[in-house]
């Protein structure tokens, strides 16, 4: 999103007056327009407010469009833009070496995603949802190089199940990370079972907060982590 900018344009009381009108007072931020056959001058008082959006209303602007949309699932097309036009622009009041920062350490709820069956595979796609309702997406970072990462979800409406993946966290520069899971594991009520195999995924963290974490998937998917 363009950074906001505003400009006021207020009319004085009495705009059209005589410059030697005994109550004329033209101020600092006040300049004259005169115009000889009226012999009259106007007096326009500017307000210049060109102020640069900061990161805790764009925070705020961005969460507010991502939360509560089942990950992005819930959103069109122009509404993905809206947010990829915040994301940008939050971007900008990165740190400088987001890997290194010790917030990105925690647990993360994951709000969004631009490409929404990213999280959580064949469970999230479109005849994924059918027969599983997702309850939670988590990624939790543990020091120094840990992340699980938990979908939670209702089979059929009434069996309550989860996956889970483990795996660990290698930077690769100073925004980049790989992080190498292990094979995911499923559970159905009180059945559990291993299935799969490894998997890698490389992510780039774009911002970092108390609140929330960006990342951008090798793959261009676009991630908003809230902090639980």
């Amino acid at each position: 999103m363009a950074a906001a900018s505003a400009s006021a344009f207020r009319l004085l009381p009495s705009s059209f007056q005589s410059k030697t009108h005994k109550n004329y007072h033209p101020t600092p931020n006040s300049f004259n327009l005169r115009f000889p056959r009226r012999h009259t001058t106007l007096c326009v008082s500017i307000s210049n407010t060109n102020v640069r959006t900061n990161p805790n209303d764009l925070v705020a602007s961005l969460l507010s469009k991502v939360v509560q949309t089942d990950g992005g699932v819930l959103l069109q097309k122009e509404e993905h833009k809206e947010v990829a036009e915040v994301v940008q622009e939050l971007q900008k009041y990165c740190v400088k070496e987001p890997v290194k920062c010790p917030l990105i350490f925690g647990d993360w709820d994951v709000v969004y995603c631009s490409q929404p069956t990213s999280p959580g595979g064949g469970y999230r796609s479109a005849i994924g949802r059918v027969f599983f309702k997702t309850k939670e997406m988590v990624q939790v970072v543990e020091a120094p190089d840990i992340v699980r990462n938990k979908i939670s979800f209702t089979a059929l409406g009434f069996l309550n199940g989860e996956v889970s993946l483990k795996g660990k966290l290698k930077a690769l520069d100073s925004e980049w990370i790989q992080v190498v899971f292990e094979a995911p594991e499923l559970k159905l009520g009180s059945w559990k079972a291993q299935y799969g195999g490894q998997s890698e995924v490389k992510l780039r963290i774009t911002y970092v907060d108390e609140k929330i974490r960006l990342g951008l998937g090798s793959r261009g998917s676009l991630f908003v982590f809230q902090r639980i």
